[in-house]
């Protein structure tokens, strides 16, 4: 009883193999792409709050809810608490805003006027201003506010 070794083939004792190369991938891989966008989603998310332009103000709070978004940026000035006026972002004197404002409308689809006043501004400013507004004009002025104030109905904040 012995044992013996098999050899299988007529290659020697060398085992042959065949290359088979894989088929080209006709895929396209995402993941780098789908890497990018997210990247570029959470700068967006980041830088988006930094874009808004204006003038820092302590807005009073109120209940009113936001208005709805328009195609054109409405036009918006700004009383500050230490009385400075301002035409979006460039200071105006009093005396020839509503000029400004007339030139400006001239160009623009609508005549809204965002009016922001900061909360330690007097209310008669304010109703000066808004005066002079609708005297030259601008009917539609909306107040900006800012939400979480009182409601007045008994429902609490």
């Amino acid at each position: 009883m012995g044992a013996g070794v098999v050899k299988s083939g007529g290659s020697g004792g060398r085992r042959t193999r065949r290359r088979r190369h894989a088929p080209a991938m006709s895929e396209i891989n995402v993941t780098p792409f789908v890497d990018v966008m997210l990247v570029l989603l959470i700068i967006f998310m980041v830088a988006a709050p930094m874009m808004t332009v204006g003038v820092p103000v302590e807005l009073p709070e109120t209940a009113a809810t936001a208005l709805p978004q328009e195609e054109e940026e409405p036009l918006s000035i700004t009383l500050t608490a230490d009385g400075r006026v301002l035409l979006m972002t460039n200071e105006a004197e009093e005396s020839d805003l509503i000029a400004k404002l007339q030139a400006i409308a001239a160009e623009r689809t609508s005549r809204k006027v965002f009016l922001r006043a900061d909360g330690s501004v007097p209310y008669s400013r304010v109703a000066q201003l808004m005066g002079a507004l609708n005297a030259g004009g601008f009917r539609d002025i909306g107040l900006v506010t800012e939400q979480g104030g009182p409601r007045f109905d008994g429902s609490g904040n």
